[in-house]
C-alpha cells in the first residue's frame, strides 16, 4: 500500500494504521510533515460519483472559508478520486487531510460546548448553500431520514420482539405524521451524520467535523434531528443537552414551527434507522463491532422517547426558541363540548379530567404534554397502539371487510388459532362485538339448550350493559338505582376469603359452594346456567375462593345447567400462571365468554362452547351478527394472539405480576390502612380500610386522584369503591410496577398529612 500511495499522491508514508470503518476501509497515513486519511471503497460507478461529489462539497466549504472540515488531497494526475490497484484489488480511493482533536465521544461534554456545536453546524449548513450535485440529489440512501421506509425490511432482523414493536411503532408514526409533510419542508445539502465520533472538540470549542460520507439532499430539519439524537442519546436527561444546541442553531438559521413540530419523530426516525442498520450489519458482518457501536444508546433513547409526550418536546422547544403555539387547549371547553352532545350519565374518570391525545404501549399522552403511566386500562391488552395490531387492521381494512355470510380464510384461521388455547371439548365459536353481547348470547344459548330460564349469578358480578347483561349482573340490578332482581335470577354469595363469612375456616371455597348447592336444591324451576368471573372485578378484584368451582360445577350440571366462565377481563394470559381464569379452579366450563382484550381495543367478543350446545342452539332462530367475525376483527384478533406468544406476554404477566404483588404486600406491612392485596398476574386489587377495619372509600378516592396528579393511572372498585384496581397492559415492566407502588407510598404519606385516617 505504501508504494501505491507514493505513486498516486507523491506522499511517502512512514506509517499506515488501519482505522474503524463501516462500509469502507480507512487508514491513518503518517508522512514526514503531515498526517492524512486514506480511504478506499468498493469500485463501482455509483460509488465513484458519490465520493467525487463529496470531495466537491468539501472543496466548496473550503472556498467559503473558515470551515473546520477535511481538505481533499488531489492525486498527482489532478483528480480527487481514482480507481487504483491495491493488494491486487481494484479500489476506488481518495486522500483527505487529517484533522487533529479529540472525538466528542471521548470527552466530558458541557452545555457551552452544546451551544457552540449548534452554531458550528448552522454555520456549516449556511456555507453549503449554493453547492449543487446531481449525484447527491439522486442518492437514495437508507441512512437519510426521509428514506426511513428503505429500512423497513430490516425490522425483522431485530432479534428481540419487544424491541421490534418499538421500532415498528415509530415507523407507523413516521408514515402517519412525518411522511405527508416531507415534500413541504425546505431542503438542503446536509452532513447528515453529526455524531460523537465525527465531531472533534476540546473544552467548550468545536474543532472540526469529519466523514461526509452520509451527505444527502434532504429536509434541513433532518440535520438538526440527527445532531440532537446523537448529542443526547447517551445522556441521562434530554432537554438539558438538546436545548442549548437548538437555541444556538436557531439563532443562525431560524427554524419553522412545522419543522420543530416534527423533531420528536425525526429523532426517533434516526434512532430506528440506526438499530435497523445494526441488525442488518449483524447478519452481514457479525465480526464488525464498529457497525453497532451506538446501538445500546439508541435503544435507551427510544425507550426514553416513549416516556416523553411528543407534545412536551414540541412545547419545550417552541418555548426555548421564543415561539408560540397556535392555540392553547382549555380543559373546561373540552368538558363543555362533551356535555353538549352526551348525557352526564356517561361519566369521566378523575376529579380533574384528562384530555388524551395519544398513547403508546403502557403510556398515554395528554394535550398538555404530560405522560401517564397506564396501570389501569386492561383493554389495550398487548399495549396501546401496538404496531402489529394497527398494521393488521389497516391492511385488512384496505383489502376486504364483510360479514360471515361470505367465505374468507381469516374467519377459520382466527377461530383455529383461538381454539388452540382452549380445551378440546370447546370447539365451536360465535363471534360478536363485545363482552356484553357475548354474555347476552351465552345466556340465550344456555336457555335454549336447557329449556329453562333460571340463571344463577354471583353477588357483585358484572356481565354487561345489555338488558340480559343487567339481568344477570348483581352489581347493576342490586344498585340503589337499579331495576331489582328478576324472578328467574338466583343470586348466591361471592366466595371471598378476605373478610368473608368463612375467613377463619378451612376450605372456604367448598363451604361457599355448599351454600350455593343448597340454594340450587331449594330452587324448583330448574336451571339454565351458572355464570361467574374467575376474579370478580366489581366485587373488588376478588378471586373465587380456591375449590369453589370444582365443588359447584358438577352440581350445576346435575340440574341441567351450563357452567359459564366470564373471561372478558381475566382471559388471554392476563393472570400469568394460566391463560384463562377458570384454570385457577381446575375446572373446564361449558362456555367461555371473551371480549375486551381479544381486539386490543377493537370491539370484539365471542362465545366458545361445545359441539353439543352449538347443535341445540342451531335448532332455533338463525344467529347472525353483522360485524361479529368480520375480516378486520379476525385479522386484529389473530395479531393479538400472535403477539402474546411472540413476546411471551403471559410469562411477563406472571413474572411482573408476582413482583408487583410482592411490592404491594411490602407496602401493606408498612401501612395498616391496606387491608388486603389480592389477585393474580396483572389483575390486582388493594383493599383499603379505616381504623375500624371498615371500607375506606375516601382514602381510595384520594389515592386514585392523587396518583392521577402524579401521572399514574389507577382506579377503584368494589361495593364501597374502596379497592384500588390495577390491570395494566400485559407488557407492563417491573420498573413500571416499582413506580406505581412508589407513588402509592408517597400518596399514602400525603394522606396522613391531610388526616385521611378514616372515613
Amino acid at each position: 500500500m505504501k508504494e501505491a500511495i507514493l505513486k498516486a499522491f507523491g506522499i511517502l508514508p512512514l506509517n499506515i494504521k488501519r482505522l474503524n470503518g463501516y462500509e469502507n476501509e480507512n487508514y491513518l497515513v503518517t508522512a514526514k510533515d503531515a498526517q492524512y486519511i486514506f480511504k478506499t471503497y468498493p469500485s463501482t460507478k455509483n460509488t465513484f460519483s458519490l465520493i467525487n461529489a463529496e470531495c466537491l462539497a468539501l472543496i466548496h466549504l473550503q472556498q467559503k472559508g473558515g470551515c473546520k472540515t477535511p481538505i481533499p488531497i488531489p492525486f498527482i494526475s489532478g483528480e480527487y478520486v481514482k480507481t487504483i490497484h491495491i493488494n491486487n484489488q481494484e479500489k476506488c480511493c481518495r486522500m483527505l487531510s487529517f484533522l487533529p482533536g479529540s472525538f466528542l465521544g471521548d470527552i466530558k461534554p458541557n452545555k457551552s460546548l452544546m451551544a457552540n456545536l449548534g452554531a458550528f453546524l448552522a454555520d456549516l449548513n449556511q456555507k453549503l448553500d449554493g453547492f449543487h450535485s446531481d449525484a447527491i440529489r439522486a442518492r437514495n440512501y437508507d441512512w437519510d431520514l426521509q428514506n426511513l421506509t428503505l429500512n423497513r425490511k430490516h425490522i425483522s432482523a431485530i432479534p428481540d420482539p419487544k424491541q421490534r414493536r418499538i421500532v415498528a411503532y415509530f415507523f407507523q408514526k413516521f408514515d402517519l405524521l412525518v411522511s405527508p409533510y416531507v415534500p413541504e419542508l425546505r431542503k438542503s445539502y446536509i452532513h447528515s451524520d453529526f455524531n460523537e465520533w465525527n465531531v472533534l472538540a476540546e473544552g467548550d470549542q468545536a474543532l472540526g467535523l469529519i466523514d461526509f460520507g452520509d451527505i444527502v439532499y434532504s429536509p434541513l430539519i433532518n440535520e438538526v434531528a440527527t445532531a440532537l439524537c446523537y448529542l443526547s442519546y447517551d445522556k441521562d436527561t434530554f432537554f438539558d443537552w438538546t436545548t442549548p444546541f437548538l437555541k444556538a442553531y436557531h439563532k443562525i438559521i431560524p427554524l419553522k414551527k412545522k419543522e420543530i413540530g416534527l423533531l420528536y419523530y425525526l429523532i426517533a426516525t434516526k434512532l430506528c434507522i440506526s438499530v435497523c442498520q445494526s441488525a442488518k450489519a449483524r447478519l452481514l458482518q457479525p465480526e464488525n463491532k464498529y457497525a453497532s457501536v451506538s446501538e445500546n444508546n439508541a435503544w435507551k433513547m427510544l425507550h426514553k422517547l416513549l416516556i416523553l409526550n411528543p407534545i412536551s418536546v414540541e412545547n419545550h422547544f417552541m418555548q426555548a426558541l421564543g415561539l408560540s403555539k397556535e392555540k392553547t387547549v382549555v380543559l373546561a371547553e373540552k368538558v363543555k363540548t362533551r356535555e353538549r352532545y352526551f348525557s352526564r350519565i356517561l361519566s369521566i374518570s378523575y376529579k380533574r379530567p384528562i384530555y388524551m391525545t395519544g398513547a403508546a404501549f403502557q403510556y398515554m399522552y395528554d394535550g398538555y404534554g404530560n405522560t401517564f403511566l397506564d396501570a389501569y386500562n386492561n383493554i389495550p391488552h398487548v399495549g396501546h397502539s401496538h404496531p402489529k395490531v394497527v398494521a393488521a387492521g389497516q391492511q385488512q381494512m384496505a383489502t376486504l371487510n364483510t360479514n360471515t355470510r361470505y367465505l374468507y380464510d381469516l374467519l377459520s384461521e382466527y377461530a383455529a388459532l383461538l381454539l388452540q388455547k382452549l380445551p378440546k371439548k370447546l370447539n365451536k365459536v360465535f363471534f360478536v362485538n363485545s363482552g356484553s353481547e357475548a354474555n347476552d348470547l351465552a345466556i340465550r344459548m344456555a336457555q335454549k339448550h336447557s329449556g329453562k330460564q333460571t340463571v344463577m349469578v354471583l353477588e357483585h358480578g358484572y356481565h354487561g350493559h345489555t338488558q340480559t347483561g343487567i339481568d344477570i349482573s348483581e352489581y347493576k340490578f342490586n344498585h340503589p338505582k337499579g331495576q331489582g332482581q328478576k324472578s328467574h335470577i338466583l343470586k348466591t354469595a361471592i366466595p371471598k376469603e378476605y373478610k368473608g363469612k368463612y375467613e377463619d375456616k378451612d376450605a372456604p371455597g367448598a363451604l361457599y359452594a355448599k351454600e350455593a348447592i343448597e340454594q340450587l336444591n331449594r330452587n324448583e324451576n330448574g336451571l339454565a346456567a351458572f355464570i361467574a368471573e374467575p376474579i370478580v372485578g366489581c366485587g373488588g378484584q376478588v378471586p373465587l375462593a380456591s375449590g369453589y368451582l370444582k365443588a359447584l360445577y358438577p352440581e350445576i350440571r346435575k340440574k341441567g345447567g351450563l357452567c359459564i366462565s366470564d373471561e372478558v377481563q381475566t382471559g388471554f394470559g392476563r393472570l400469568g400462571s394460566v391463560f384463562w381464569g377458570y384454570e385457577l379452579q381446575g375446572v373446564v366450563p361449558d362456555m367461555v365468554v371473551i371480549g375486551k382484550p381479544m381486539g386490543n381495543g377493537h370491539p370484539m367478543g365471542a362465545v366458545v362452547t361445545s359441539e353439543e350446545v352449538a347443535a341445540s342452539f342451531a335448532e332455533g332462530v338463525e344467529f347472525f351478527s353483522s360485524f361479529g367475525g368480520n375480516p378486520v376483527s379476525c385479522a386484529i384478533g389473530k395479531a393479538v394472539l400472535e403477539i402474546i406468544d411472540e413476546e411471551k406476554l403471559q410469562k411477563n404477566a406472571f413474572e411482573v405480576g408476582k413482583y408487583y404483588c410482592s411490592l404491594l404486600r411490602e407496602l401493606q406491612k408498612e401501612d395498616a390502612r391496606i387491608g388486603d392485596v389480592r389477585g393474580e398476574g396483572l389483575f390486582l386489587g388493594v383493599e383499603l380500610i379505616n381504623d375500624q377495619e371498615k371500607p375506606n372509600t375516601n382514602l381510595a378516592q384520594f389515592l386514585k386522584n392523587e396518583l392521577r396528579n402524579r401521572q399514574v393511572l389507577i382506579s377503584t372498585d368494589g361495593p364501597a369503591d374502596s379497592v384500588i384496581k390495577t390491570k395494566p397492559p400485559i407488557i407492563f415492566t417491573k420498573s413500571n410496577a416499582e413506580r406505581v407502588v412508589s407513588e402509592l407510598r408517597r400518596a399514602l404519606k400525603l394522606a396522613d398529612k391531610k388526616r385521611f385516617l378514616s372515613d
